[in-house]
């Protein structure tokens, strides 16, 4: 029996890796309350999913530091401000 072609082994890996993505995603959506604490979960929310990504075209590595990257300028940028909840 031939073994799989890359692009069939890549495809068969896709759906696991995407799984591991979302469980990472939802285990840290809303974490942390500072920008620094927001870009790190965002950062790591990005690099899975860019690894996911990424992995079907070829470029893991790639995916994962791209996606890294804008999810930690994301999770810096949006968030919440303190003087917000803190004057009402």
């Amino acid at each position: 029996m031939p073994l799989g072609t890359i692009k069939e082994i890549r495809m068969s890996r896709t759906p696991t890796l995407a799984a591991i993505a979302s469980a990472i995603a939802l285990l840290t959506a809303a974490c942390g309350e500072t920008p620094g604490q927001r870009a790190v979960t965002g950062g790591a929310i990005g690099a899975a999913s860019g690894a996911v990504v990424g992995s079907t075209v070829g470029a893991p590595v790639q995916g994962a530091v791209i996606g890294g990257a804008g999810g930690a300028v994301v999770g810096a940028a949006t968030t919440p401000r303190n003087d917000y909840y803190y004057s009402r």
